[in-house]
């Protein structure tokens, strides 16, 4: 008898083993198609929560809460990315209005210190100053041996091939006519030039005559030197100075020197 009863224990223990690991095979089911579907719930698995019950329906309760936590979320973030973007316009009419917005700022600015338009530039910091001085500066024209070294050239170069209009057909059409329009080493043709067109040779006549017209009319305020001494009291004393220097700067070095040391006049 014992040994039936201890018989019968070991099949209820090992059927409840079995049940307990139906189940959990079923809820690892229950999650995997939660996991798949969790963008929508059907209608059939809602109406199947009816027959649940226990651990599955509270189980079951939670995946929805989960589903609707994640849709709320979903619409939140689509309503907040709509909302930090900008409308929908136009470029120009958006700079156009941050123009006014900034000339009404500036206005209320001005009348709050008592200022007219004019004075408008006195509300700049020195940083913004700055800035705007840097705008307008130019480039320090080359000096000295800087003319001649191969950037100042090359930069020359490309401002005067700037408005080449290169002709892509006509090109094709000379090197097909001329067998050795790319001439190698041995070629018996050097120093022989490729024949250029009459509108061509018109185009670079032209293009000679507007540079000499612009050397011509040239003028650039000459680049102020701080560690230069100074001996003028305005700009054209300045310029009369500088010719005097060229003249005669050689011979008056001396008297200079003198006058600075204090050795030019007699005791």
């Amino acid at each position: 008898m014992e040994e039936a009863n201890d018989a019968g224990d070991q099949q209820n223990s090992v059927s409840r083993y079995d049940e307990d690991e139906d189940f959990h095979d079923k809820q690892g089911v229950n999650n995997n198609s939660v996991r798949e579907g969790s963008a929508d719930i059907d209608e059939n698995a809602a109406e199947n929560a009816t027959n649940l019950s226990g651990r599955k329906k509270k189980l079951f309760e939670l995946k929805l809460r989960m589903n609707e936590a994640k849709k709320a979320n979903q619409t939140a973030i689509v309503a907040e990315k709509k909302g930090m973007e900008a409308p929908k316009e136009s470029r120009g009419i958006s700079k156009q209005k941050w123009l006014e917005e900034r000339k009404k700022k500036i206005g209320r600015l001005l009348d709050a210190n008592g200022l007219e338009m004019s004075k408008a530039y006195m509300l700049d910091t020195q940083e913004m100053a700055e800035t705007k001085y840097k705008k307008w500066e130019k480039d320090p024209a080359p000096a000295g041996w800087d003319v001649f070294n191969q950037r100042t050239l090359y930069n020359a170069y490309k401002k005067r091939t700037k408005n080449v209009e290169v002709d892509v057909e006509e090109y094709n059409k000379m090197k097909e006519a001329d067998p050795e329009f790319y001439r190698d080493a041995s070629s018996l043709q050097y120093g022989k030039a490729p024949k250029v067109s009459e509108e061509r040779i018109d185009k670079m006549v032209q293009e000679l005559k507007d540079r000499e017209e612009k050397r011509n009319t040239f003028s650039r305020r000459r680049r102020y030197r701080e560690e230069k001494d100074i001996d003028s009291i305005n700009d054209r004393n300045e310029h009369f100075n500088k010719k005097i220097e060229r003249a005669f700067g050689k011979y008056t070095l001396e008297i200079k020197n003198n006058l600075e040391r204090g050795t030019a006049l007699p005791d």
